[in-house]
């Protein structure tokens, strides 16, 4: 029986809890979000069912434990074979107004959840297909009716699934209890230390060879201004050199290849390793690349340059980047698997 109008239909809508401080997030008129709505996205999200065999989900790249990444260099697929890039963090995906994935290609999350289904080195499978097996499914059916108030099983699709679970990815926002948004808030204060390391992140000393130029890219309060840039961390000969072009592949623009968009900084510590294709395993490596102000190339970011900062400085500016630790965020039961 494909029939659903037993189950009533009462959307209440979510409402989405923003910290001070932090600005509005666009919510697409046609994909409001909604209790059901969430929840939905949220087990389908978790969900096995949209690989070909199975075994994977969206959250086997988007671990929360690892603030919604996976911890290695390149992600793998449902038949093992690696990827070209590492997973990005979900942590405030629902701010990125500029485009995502590494290189932007897509300009919103319903646009981005369309595709892993049917990667070939990702979940590997057809969206015809998926829709069969949704459509199936004893869970599904009763909670597309409460979240879109479809009346029949056949009414479920594509566009119906990746709207529930980019309204998933929307709820995924930071708690604002880190020690940073508690040092904004006034409630707490940084030890002399993180001071030290936050003068040296936002180049507040008039000391210029303590500016290490980081809240250029990484401005508070997101610590990303989701832009796309060249960190200079190929060495290749020109613009046409890069093994991954990046931003380039998308524009079509030379000056854009080797252009990755900026990730956030809120919790950092549980993201590693670092960079697109994940080449550093530790902050300090990152630290270590900045200060060398990075390999030349035409269209480096302007704010590189090499930087002066000793071993003390170093510590202090890591002290502070940890101060964006929000274990609030990573506990939070309405993130977590419902399975």
């Amino acid at each position: 029986m494909n029939n659903l109008t037993d189950t009533p239909y009462s959307p209440v809508e979510y409402i989405l809890d923003i910290p001070e401080g932090f600005p509005q997030m666009i919510v697409p008129e046609d994909n409001p979000m909604t209790v059901d709505g969430v929840e939905l996205g949220r087990h389908l999200f978790y969900d096995a069912i949209l690989s070909i065999d199975s075994t994977q989900s969206c959250s086997s790249c988007h671990l929360i434990q690892s603030s919604f990444t996976d911890n290695l260099s390149v992600s793998l697929g449902v038949d093992g074979v690696a990827g070209q890039r590492s997973s990005m963090s979900l942590l405030n995906v629902g701010f990125h107004n500029t485009g995502l994935f590494w290189d932007g290609r897509v300009n919103t999350l319903e646009e981005q959840a369309l595709l892993p289904v049917e990667d070939p080195i990702e979940l590997n499978d057809t969206w015809p297909n998926v829709e069969i097996k949704l459509r199936r499914s004893l869970l599904y059916p009763t909670m597309f009716r409460k979240a879109f108030g479809i009346e029949d099983k056949t009414e479920i699709n594509r566009d119906l699934t990746v709207k529930a679970i980019a309204q998933f990815e929307r709820s995924l926002i930071s708690s604002g209890n880190s020690k940073y948004d508690r040092v904004v808030a006034g409630t707490d204060v940084f030890t002399d230390q993180e001071l030290d390391g936050f003068e040296i992140f936002f180049d507040i000393n008039e000391d210029q060879s303590l500016h290490a130029e980081c809240g250029h890219c990484h401005n508070a309060p997101l610590f990303t201004t989701n832009e796309f840039f060249n960190n200079g961390i190929d060495r290749v000969a020109s613009l046409d050199d890069f093994d991954d072009e990046g931003r380039g592949k998308v524009t079509g623009l030379a000056f854009d290849n080797g252009s990755f968009k900026v990730p956030t900084l809120r919790n950092i510590e549980n993201t590693a390793p670092f960079m697109h294709d994940g080449r550093f395993q530790t902050l300090d490596e990152v630290i270590d690349h900045y200060v060398s102000g990075g390999n030349p190339v035409d269209n480096l970011g302007a704010v590189l340059r090499p930087l002066s900062l000793n071993e003390q400085n170093r510590k202090a500016l890591k002290a502070f980047i940890f101060t964006l630790q929000d274990d609030d965020f990573l506990k939070n039961p309405s993130f977590a698997s419902p399975f």
